[in-house]
C-alpha cells in the first residue's frame, strides 16, 4: 500500500495529535502513524492520570483537615483500585476524543511503527504488513520514555517507573522517589497523602533543581513537615531486591545511610524516542538522545521536522503543543507565525503544594548583570487564601529595572498551575512592570498575589 500527503505526522502524542489536526485544518491532506494509543505519555502515563490520582490525594488531605473548618467526618474507608479505576477512565475517555477529532478533521490515522526510509518516504509496519508513504513534509513527535539509573533497573515489582506508580495494585508503605524533578515531586506528595511513608533523594543541592532557589527550599520544608525524608546531593549506590523490598544504601553528605523499603519509584527524567526511526540514514542530527531543531522545529534532513520532548526540553506537553502549532503553520506560509520562545514556557508541579513558574529563577537574572526589580508577596496576607484556609506559599516575580520587562515569574501555593498563565499573556504582549500594576485585580483572589508581587517590584506594596 502506498499514499501521498503533504504531512505526514509520526507520533500521536500532544505534540503529533496536536499537529496533525492543525495540518489539516490549513488545508493539508495529513496522516498520523502511532504504535499505541492516541494520546501519547501524556494522556495516557503522565499529565492526565497523575491529576486524577493527585485529586484523590486532595480528597484524603481535605478529610484529614475538615475539622479545620468545623467539619467531624467519620470512619473513612479507602479503595486503592477505585482510584486507580478513575484515573484510567479518565485517561481513557480522552483518548476516544482524540479519535473522534482525528474522524472529525479527516486525518488518516495508521497504526503501527514508522520509520524514515528517506527524505519524504515512510515505512510503517503495521498488524498486515509493511506499508510505504510518501509526503512532502514529515513531522517526528515521538515524545520520549523514562530515563533509567544504573543499579535501578525497573521491574514493574519492586522498582517502579511512573507507568507503574500509576497502577500499583496495593499501596506501598514505604517508598523512595529517585529524582525530585516535577514527577518525582508529585509522586512523593501523592503517595504521601496517601499514607505511604515516603523519602526523596536528589542528586542536586536543592529538590526541583529547575525551580528557583526560594521555591524549592520553601517545598522542601512543607514536605519535610508532611513527614517526607528529602536527601540532596545524595544518590543510591546500591540497591538489593529481596522478597520482601529493597534494601538501599543511600549516599548523603552525611555518609552512607542504609534504607529497606517495599517499593523504589525512579524518577530521573526522560529521554528522547530517537531509536529505529531512520533518523540517522537522512541526514537528521541528533545530539545528547534529543534531535537538533531550529527556530523552526526543522531538523538538518530537508523536509523533516521534529517536535516536543523529542526535539529536547523543556519536556511538556503544552510545549509540545505549541510547537505543533507553530511548525505546521511555518510549513503551510502562514503569516505572523512566531518562534518559541523556549525560556517563557510555562512549568507546573502539581504536588502538595503546587508549584509554577516561567523565565528565569533570581540567581540566573543576576547572572546576566540586569539590573533587577524583585518582588515577593506572602500568601499569609491574602484575604483568599486564609478564607480557604490555604495560605501557605508567595509569589515572587523578577524585571529588568531598565526596561521592566518580566524576566521570571515564581509561585507557590493553591492554584498556582492555574495562575501562571496571566504571566505568561504578560510575557506575549510584552507588557512591563508598570503595565501590570495598572491593571485591575479582582477581590478577593488568589491572583491579587500577583498583582501584590509586581508592587513589591516597585517598592509599593499596598498589603504586606
Amino acid at each position: 500500500m502506498t499514499d501521498s500527503f503533504d504531512v505526514l505526522v509520526i507520533g500521536g502524542g500532544p505534540g503529533g495529535y496536536v499537529a496533525a489536526i492543525r495540518a489539516a485544518q490549513l488545508g493539508l491532506k495529513t496522516a498520523l502513524v502511532e504504535r499505541d494509543r492516541l494520546g501519547g505519555i501524556c494522556l495516557n502515563w503522565g499529565c492526565i492520570p497523575t491529576k486524577a490520582l493527585l485529586h484523590g490525594a486532595d480528597v484524603a488531605h481535605t478529610l484529614a483537615n475538615a475539622h479545620e473548618v468545623g467539619f467531624t467526618v467519620g470512619a473513612v474507608e479507602f479503595d486503592l483500585s477505585k482510584l486507580v479505576q478513575f484515573s484510567r477512565s479518565v485517561s481513557a475517555r480522552l483518548s476516544n476524543g482524540v479519535e473522534y477529532l482525528m474522524r472529525k478533521n479527516a486525518i488518516t490515522v495508521i497504526a503501527g511503527n514508522a520509520k524514515l526510509a528517506d527524505k519524504g518516504v515512510v515505512d510503517i509496519s503495521t498488524e498486515t504488513g509493511m506499508q510505504r508513504h510518501h509526503a512532502d513534509d514529515v513531522i517526528v513527535a515521538t515524545g520520549a520514555r523514562p530515563r533509567t539509573v544504573p543499579g535501578l533497573a525497573p521491574d514493574g515489582d519492586r522498582v517502579w517507573t511512573y507507568f507503574d506508580a500509576l497502577q500499583p495494585a496495593t499501596l506501598p508503605r514505604s517508598l523512595v522517589v529517585v529524582g525530585s524533578g516535577a514527577i518525582g515531586v508529585e509522586f512523593a506528595s501523592l503517595y504521601r497523602d496517601l499514607g505511604t511513608e515516603v523519602t526523596l533523594v536528589e542528586m542536586a543541592p536543592q529538590i526541583m533543581p529547575a525551580e528557583d532557589a526560594a521555591v524549592s527550599e520553601f517545598v522542601r520544608r512543607r514536605f519535610e513537615k508532611r513527614g517526607i525524608g528529602v536527601h540532596t546531593n545524595s544518590r543510591v549506590t546500591s540497591a538489593t531486591i529481596t522478597d520482601t523490598g529493597v534494601d538501599l544504601i543511600i549516599d548523603t553528605p552525611r555518609g552512607p545511610e542504609n534504607a529497606t523499603v517495599e517499593r523504589v519509584l525512579v524518577a530521573a527524567g526522560i529521554q528522547g524516542n530517537i531509536e529505529d526511526l531512520g533518523l540517522e540514514d537522512i541526514g537528521v542530527e541528533v545530539s545528547g538522545g534529543s534531535i537538533v531543531t531550529d527556530e523552526w522545529c526543522r531538523t538538518t534532513a530537508f523536509g523533516t521536522y521534529a517536535i516536543g520532548d523529542v526535539a529536547g526540553g523543556p519536556c511538556l506537553a503544552h510545549k509540545a503543543s505549541h510547537e505543533a502549532v507553530l511548525c505546521v503553520e511555518h510549513i503551510a506560509g502562514v503569516a505572523h507565525t512566531r518562534p518559541l520562545d523556549t525560556n517563557m514556557v510555562p512549568a507546573c508541579t502539581y504536588a502538595r503544594p503546587q508549584v509554577a513558574s516561567l523565565g528565569m529563577t533570581e540567581e540566573q537574572a543576576r547572572a546576566t548583570g540586569r539590573r533587577l526589580q524583585v518582588g515577593t508577596f506572602d500568601l499569609q496576607a491574602s484575604g483568599k487564601a486564609l478564607a480557604i484556609a490555604e495560605a501557605d506559599g508567595f509569589v515572587k516575580t523578577i524585571f529588568d529595572a531598565d526596561s521592566g520587562a518580566l524576566l521570571g515569574a515564581h509561585m507557590v501555593g493553591p492554584d498556582v498551575t492555574e495562575l501562571i498563565q496571566g504571566f505568561g499573556i504578560t510575557a506575549s504582549l510584552e507588557a512591563t512592570v508598570d503595565d501590570l500594576a495598572e491593571v485591575m485585580f479582582a477581590h478577593p483572589t488568589l491572583s491579587e498575589a500577583m498583582h501584590e508581587s509586581v508592587l513589591a517590584a516597585l517598592g509599593r506594596p499596598l498589603n504586606s
